[in-house]
């Protein structure tokens, strides 16, 4: 399913035009992203699952064209665990 595909359903579920379907998710994930950004950065919808996020340290790795050593930077990425109800839908 494609961002567009998930506007239009969205919007014929909610009975509303695509417009506002497409205002109310970019509203949801500029949300979910401000609230990650914070030092406690994490959003529960409880039954549908939990965004936080997780610390990658430094390490090693290796170029995979000339197998040469390189240094990894730190970072850190967001995570998403499906919550119970989720699970339980796509069994």
């Amino acid at each position: 399913m494609t961002k567009a595909d998930l506007i239009e359903k969205m919007a014929k579920d909610a009975g509303i035009s695509k417009v506002a379907a497409d205002a109310a998710l970019k509203s949801f994930v500029d949300n979910v992203a401000k609230s990650l950004k914070k030092p406690d950065g994490k959003v529960t919808l409880v039954g549908f699952g939990t965004f936080s996020v997780s610390k990658r340290s430094a390490r090693k790795g290796r170029n995979p064209q000339t197998g040469a050593p390189i240094k990894i930077k730190a970072a850190k990425v967001p995570k998403f665990k499906p919550g119970k109800a989720l699970k339980d839908a796509v069994k």
